[in-house]
């Protein structure tokens, strides 16, 4: 939403405030806007292989989209992953064996079906819960373990943006690239009167004025809210690691909980008695 918004203002800034002293006309040439989307789209798909590609056009409906990491999703993340503890602590790791087998059937990650639905998530507990179960790592194992895998997911994340980020750094320079064929095209017509050179020079010049605002003003932003998208899908992994470490440790549920409350942006971040309330509210459902 606020992406159509910033969008709306860079075209009232940068073509409204032209408009009022000169003629929108001079900006439509339109082998010039074709000519730079070109270039753009060749040197991504050049630049990138096909799993990017994908990745990239997949995430761009998400701008479109706001945040499923919010305070009310890690509540219920918290009071799920105080559940599974709370059942290990009074019915032994074993208690919890179907559950991890079987997420889909089980009567605790049944009572969240946002979380349960999410097959990254639910693989990222599921399988550090069965590494618990059987016992064969340690804490510091797991630790280092959870820690490669929540680096290689966040880069995996990133790659869209770097993409986008990659094409915008481009644009500029496919900007010039084009006001340079203008002028070439100019040098071949010296002979005509001043009045039509000067419209064809105006006409190269678009090119450059193309490339810095199709880049600055739309690309960029692009890269940057697909940037804030994977930091922010990290942070449920950070979560759920200090959560299950900390139990690892020997703290109680309650306990362990708060460690992950602790780790959430402010923004996102339950006060300490209402994680207390909805943990108590739930408890028995």
């Amino acid at each position: 939403m606020f992406l159509i918004v910033g969008y709306v203002i860079i075209l009232a800034s940068a073509v409204g405030t032209y408009a009022v002293h000169g003629s929108l006309a001079a900006l439509w040439m339109p082998l010039e806007y074709v000519a730079i989307i070109g270039l753009a789209l060749g040197s991504f798909l050049g630049s990138n292989d096909i799993k990017v590609i994908k990745a990239t056009i997949a995430s761009l409906p998400s701008l479109f989209k706001g945040s499923k990491y919010n305070k009310a999703l890690y509540v219920d993340l918290l009071a799920m992953l105080f559940e599974v503890l709370a059942k290990i602590r009074k019915e032994g790791l074993m208690s919890i064996e179907n559950d991890v087998e079987n997420p889909l059937e089980s009567s605790i990650f049944g009572k969240y079906p946002t979380l349960a639905g999410d097959h990254h998530v639910m693989e990222f507990i599921t399988d550090y819960l069965r590494m618990m179960v059987g016992g064969n790592l340690n804490a510091l194992e797991i630790e280092n373990l959870m820690d490669i895998e929540i680096e290689t997911h966040h880069h995996e994340a990133e790659v869209p943006a770097h993409a986008m980020a990659k094409m915008a750094d481009g644009l500029p320079a496919f900007g010039i690239v084009v006001a340079v064929m203008g002028v070439v095209n100019v040098m071949g017509s010296v002979g005509e009167p001043p009045a039509v050179l000067g419209k064809m020079i105006g006409g190269a010049l678009v090119g450059t004025f193309l490339g810095i605002l199709i880049s600055y003003g739309f690309v960029t932003p692009i890269a940057i809210q697909l940037e804030q998208k994977a930091n922010a899908g990290s942070k449920i992994y950070q979560v759920i690691k200090v959560v299950l470490l900390a139990s690892m440790s020997g703290y109680a549920p309650q306990v362990a909980v708060e460690f992950g409350r602790k780790v959430l942006f402010a923004g996102d971040r339950p006060r300490f008695i209402e994680l207390e309330a909805e943990l108590k509210a739930r408890k028995g459902r």
